[in-house]
This record gives structure tokens, sequence and C-alpha cells, in this order.
């Protein structure tokens, strides 16, 4: 009898020892499947303010460096956002965007990261207009679409019209060999949001997470337009030095600020 007891004894504590060991895996799987990504909060810094900038030049591809202003007010942003913490931070390969964030990340002794720069966070490419006069390639846009000047720059125009303007007319105007083709609108919007679609994903595996991402003020806008169809910038748009904030989960992004200034006048304090 005791004997039989004793068998019995082992054949339940096996059952329990299996069941036991079944559940605790059943568990970790549920738990590894449940494991989402964090949310990301991207603060996009447009450069501060250039040479090419005070002269009222194209400045796409073409490249300056900050004025003295220009780097006292990048400083004053770079004061502002001090205490964010951040998990990376990513700037276009232009020196003027290069030079920007690192002015911001020396102001910040939260963040220990190395600035990484992708070409796809560029300006507008303006092909043979780069370095021209502004008021030159306005006009010859405005020409083209049987305007004055005057008539064009009151009626405003998209960033989408803009750039294929600007291509289309360029193809008349580029020589082999000494410019890279203007961009159109679709091959600019394309590399952008390739490039901010593979910084979520990859920042978003490291949980709640800042990234600074410093790049242009065309190019800001239409990431803004491809984020949200049509979305229209603030009149005048976005200032040197300014932060818009961008929020993503799961595959989603909502745009929080715009061209907020705060962080600049924080900075000032």
């Amino acid at each position: 009898m005791k004997k039989r007891i004793m068998q019995l004894f082992v054949v339940l504590l096996s059952i329990i020892l299996i069941v036991g060991f079944s559940n605790t895996s059943t568990t970790q799987k549920i738990e590894a499947k449940s494991g989402k990504d964090g949310e990301v909060t991207f603060y996009i810094v447009r450069h501060g303010k250039t040479m090419l900038n005070t002269t009222d030049r194209v400045q796409g591809w073409s490249d300056a460096v900050l004025t003295p202003e220009g780097e006292k007010i990048v400083g004053y942003t770079g004061k502002g956002l001090k205490d964010i913490k951040f998990s990376a931070a990513y700037s276009s390969d232009s020196g003027r965007s290069v030079q920007s964030a690192t002015i911001i990340l020396d102001e910040n002794k939260k963040s220990n990261v190395t600035l990484q720069t992708d070409k796809r966070l560029r300006e507008f490419n303006f092909g043979s207009y780069e370095g021209d006069l502004n008021h030159t390639m306005w006009t010859d846009i405005a020409e083209s679409q049987g305007k004055t000047l005057d008539e064009w720059m009151n009626e405003g125009t998209s960033p989408k019209d803009f750039a294929n303007s600007v291509a289309e007319l360029d193809k008349g105007r580029v020589k082999e060999g000494e410019n890279w083709p203007a961009e159109d609108y679709d091959t600019i919007t394309k590399r952008l949001q390739d490039s901010i679609n593979e910084i979520a994903r990859k920042e978003s595996k490291k949980g709640n997470s800042n990234v600074l991402i410093v790049s242009h003020g065309l190019s800001i806008g239409a990431l803004l337009d491809t984020l949200s169809e049509g979305y229209k910038l603030p009149a005048g748009g976005l200032k040197n030095a300014s932060v818009t904030t961008i929020k993503y989960k799961n595959g989603q992004y909502v745009i929080d600020k715009v061209g907020d200034l705060s962080y600049i006048e924080m900075g000032q304090k």
C-alpha cells in the first residue's frame, strides 16, 4: 500500500512540474509578443543662419558656414534643449547642419551621443540655381507661369509647385558634370520619408526616447507635408534655429509643435 501511495505521489509531482514549466514558457512567450516599441519624440531643428542666407542666395545642396549671430542663436536653442536627454542625434551632411547640431549637443550635458549624418536630410537641390540670387530663381519661376514676380510672390506657392517648377526650369540650364540636376518634389519627399521612417523604427526599439534631428527649412516643411498631406507652414516659414516636434509610435506620426521659438527664449534667460 505504501509503495502504491509513493508511486502516485511521484506521478502527481511529475505532472505538477510539467504543467509548471509549460505555464512559465507560455507566459514568457506572451510577454515577448506583448512587448511594444516605445514612443519617439523628434526634436527637428532648422540650422542656424548662414552667410548665404544673409546675401539672399540660393542655398540647397550648396553650403556656407553660420554667421556669428547664427552661432549665437543656435547656442540659445541648445541651452533651451539642455535638459532633454537624447538617445540619438542626426543631421544632414551639409556643413551648416552639422555645425548647428554640434553646437546644440555641446550645450547638452544629459546626452552622450555621437552625431550621425544622413544625406537624405539635405535641403532641396536647386541644380544650376545653386549659389545664384534668390531673385533670379524666383523671377524665372514667375515668368515661366506668365506672371510678374510681384504677382507670383503675392499669390504664394506650395513647396511641391516650387520644387517642380525649379526642376523643370533646370532641365534647360543644367550642364553635365557641373551641377547635380534639381530635384522634383517626389524625389525630395521620398528621401526625407525614407530617412525618418528608418530612424523612427530604429530608435523606437530603445523604448520611449528623444531624438535630435537638424535639417533645413524647406525640407522640414516637405517632411511635414508627407506626414500630414497638405500641411501648411506658418506664414514666413520656419525660422533659423526653431524647433519642430513630432511624436512617433507604432508606425504613426503626430505633429506636435511647428517652428517653436520657445527654446531660443529659454536659452536667452
